[in-house]
This record gives C-alpha cells, sequence and structure tokens, in this order.
C-alpha cells in the first residue's frame, strides 16, 4: 500500500454542546495542523499515487472553506458538534468527493483511502479514515 500525505493548518472557533466538555462549552479558538493521507495499492503509468500539487491545492481549498472561522455559525455543523473527529471527517469527505472528480490528477480516481488527522496539539489528535471505491 502507498500513502502520499500533505500537510497545511487551520485556525477555528467553536462551542461544544454537552457537559461532558466541560470549559469547552464556551467559545474558545483552536490551531490544528491537518494531515491528508492519501492511500492505494497501485501506481498510475507516471509511477504516482496523486498529484501531490493538487492534493496540497485541495486540501488548502477545502480548508479554506473553514479557517478562521466559527464553526457554530457553519451550516454543516448546525446539528451537531464540531468536534475533532467530525472536523476530520468532514474534510475527508470533501478530499473523497474530490478524488472521485480527478481534481487530484487522474491518479486520484483510483485511490482506495484517505486518511485525515487534525493535531490539537504536539501530544493529541484525532482522525478519519474514508474508504474510497477505485474508478
Amino acid at each position: 500500500m502507498y500513502t502520499v500525505t500533505v500537510r497545511d493548518h487551520i485556525m477555528i472557533a467553536h462551542s461544544l454542546r454537552g457537559e461532558v466538555f466541560g470549559p469547552s462549552q464556551r467559545l474558545h479558538g483552536a490551531t490544528y495542523v491537518v494531515d491528508a493521507a492519501f492511500r492505494g495499492g497501485e501506481l498510475d503509468d507516471d509511477q504516482i499515487l496523486v498529484d501531490i500539487g493538487q492534493a496540497a491545492a485541495q486540501l488548502r481549498g477545502v480548508l479554506d472553506g473553514l479557517d478562521r472561522r466559527n464553526l457554530d455559525d457553519e451550516a454543516v455543523f448546525a446539528d451537531r458538534n464540531s468536534t475533532t473527529e467530525a472536523v476530520a471527517r468532514y474534510i475527508a469527505d470533501r478530499l473523497a468527493e474530490l478524488a472521485s472528480t480527478g481534481a487530484l490528477g487522474p491518479a486520484g480516481r483510483h485511490l482506495s483511502s484517505v486518511l485525515v488527522t487534525l493535531h490539537e496539539s504536539p501530544v493529541a489528535w484525532a482522525s478519519y479514515e474514508r474508504s474510497l471505491e477505485p474508478g
């Protein structure tokens, strides 16, 4: 299995509903380092899994929709908490959609999964892996 990973970051604000979140129920900020790992078993004729430049650009495009925003105000999180896990899934789902359209280059249509990891700090992170149907 091959893996190509690109990295970027976002800054967000949000609050979390529920007693389990303690002080994080209040509005607070977070800076996430975001890794997007693209996985697949086959390379294309050029011996690449995915176009790294396209992967980085598409990740930035997805993150632009969240960066420097209060996620409490975003429709996608209106009915659920914007936990690190939920944000990772949101990003992975968007990247999966882009891969299926060829936005990551032709080789990106043959990926088996995308794994998105949001690093909250040097010692804590959460990930979501989305399986893909190779095209």
